[in-house]
């Protein structure tokens, strides 16, 4: 699932708008660049240095102090203002069969309800679960890209009837068709995830709020706006699609198969940008994976290459709260930056990953903030990055910030995951 949906056409515009437009850093900032030769100086807020110019010595002061004023400098600047209402939790087992995948799982379809009254907005949560194991298990949490059904052929799975991109397989006038149903399944290997004693628990983040610049209007931002008491331009859609997240940590927490204390959230792509926030936002998710995030996710902004503030909020004005967009042609400006974001994790495990062909999220500044970020871990008495170098291709670094870089493109892959679930038999068992 790509960030940019026409990624060529958009490629030449820039390119164009580069040679036209010059070395100039407001220039810079409408742009795309991908010659590292040709990355500027820039420099990083310090996440380490409080309001009153003093440094964070100890993790009291950085759970005390720090952390909650980098918090809302988020909250102000980028996603908006996170929701504190939760109206109580309403769930009804829409189906189960303990015979899914040829008797190795059990597959359960449960319906969250967001409103204390109205049954008609929800999430759909799709669950596998490992028949082999009898205890609470372990769970990988993630949003896919268009409906449930995309992950398995399963024809038991709901079809989404939520707006869908029309770039999605088997999407026909922005409506899911039986045509999608398994068409992510390279994405999501259930069996081996199950094999490794995990469930995975999935749903549509279209159920919050569809992707587009009117989403807003029939999403939660609007639907829920009295419930929650926040106006629809006090956040983001980024910020609806993290608060589904953690309802649905909300159900997990309920659910006796599941062992709530070892969830661990992952997120590909503008999902990755959602799974970060909504990790910085509810400490109950103990494992975070950023899986090619990219700019306003794991890579750095001020650092020019790849994808820019300017460029996301010109096409994706929806997914950032206006504040944002402000800082397009004065990058420079921005009192934060990913590697800010990524701290707000600590001192929960955290993985970034970045691929070769996916010069467009910037792997690079994707490493060198999550290199960053393990400067807080340390205060935890946790290792981070222990080299100052980009790691090569398919060779993982990091103890509990942990980065790769593999060859291929911009994507989920069978090494992805294999890296993940190494990671969180370490770090989760």
């Amino acid at each position: 699932m790509n960030q940019l949906k026409t990624p060529g056409v958009i490629a030449a515009i820039l390119s164009f708008a580069f040679v036209i437009c010059g070395n100039n850093s407001a220039a810079q900032s409408r742009v795309s660049n991908s010659d590292e030769s040709k990355v500027p100086p820039y420099t990083l807020p310090d996440p380490l240095k409080m309001a009153d110019g003093k440094e964070v010595t100890t993790k009291e002061e950085w759970n005390t102090i720090q952390r909650p004023w980098i918090y809302h400098l988020f909250e102000e600047n980028q996603f908006g203002r996170y929701p504190l209402n939760h109206p109580p939790m309403r769930y009804r087992i829409v189906e189960t069969t303990d015979n899914a995948l040829q008797g190795r799982a059990t597959r359960r379809q449960v319906r969250i309800y967001l409103h204390p009254a109205d049954t008609s907005i929800y999430i759909d949560l799709l669950m596998y679960l490992p028949n082999k194991i009898k205890k609470p298990v372990p769970v990988f949490l993630g949003y896919n890209f268009g409906g449930n059904q995309v992950i398995q052929s399963d024809p038991a799975i709901l079809l989404t009837k939520n707006w869908v991109l029309t770039s999605e397989k088997g999407a026909v006038n922005n409506k899911a068709t039986d045509s999608s149903r398994g068409s992510s399944t390279s994405e999501w290997p259930v069996e081996e995830i199950l094999s490794h004693g995990y469930a995975i628990a999935t749903a549509y983040y279209g159920d919050l709020e569809p992707d587009n610049p009117d989403g807003w209007k029939t999403g939660i931002r609007t639907t829920l706006k009295d419930v929650l008491n926040i106006q629809p331009n006090e956040w983001s859609a980024m910020g609806a699609w993290a608060y589904g997240l953690s309802r649905i940590m909300d159900y997990l927490q309920k659910d006796n198969d599941i062992n709530a204390a070892k969830v661990a959230l992952m997120g590909h792509s503008r999902l990755g940008k959602a799974a970060l926030w909504a990790g910085a936002s509810d400490i109950r998710f103990a494992l975070i994976i950023s899986n090619e995030s990219g700019e306003g996710g794991a890579a750095l902004s001020k650092r020019w290459y790849g994808e820019t503030v300017k460029i996301i909020t010109d096409v994706f004005p929806h997914w950032f709260v206006a504040k944002y967009k402000t800082y397009g042609d004065s990058v420079g400006a921005l009192p934060i930056d990913a590697h800010m974001l990524l701290s707000l994790i600590a001192p929960r495990p955290l993985y970034v990953a970045s691929a070769e062909g996916d010069q467009w999220s910037d792997p690079k500044g994707e490493f060198l903030s999550a290199k960053e970020a393990g400067r807080v871990y340390s205060l935890f008495g946790e290792r981070d990055i222990d080299t100052d170098n980009m790691p090569p291709l398919n060779h993982p670094a990091g103890e509990y910030v942990r980065y790769h870089i593999r060859d291929g493109k911009h994507d989920v892959t069978l090494y992805d995951w294999q890296q993940y679930l190494l990671f969180a038999d370490h770090k989760l068992r």
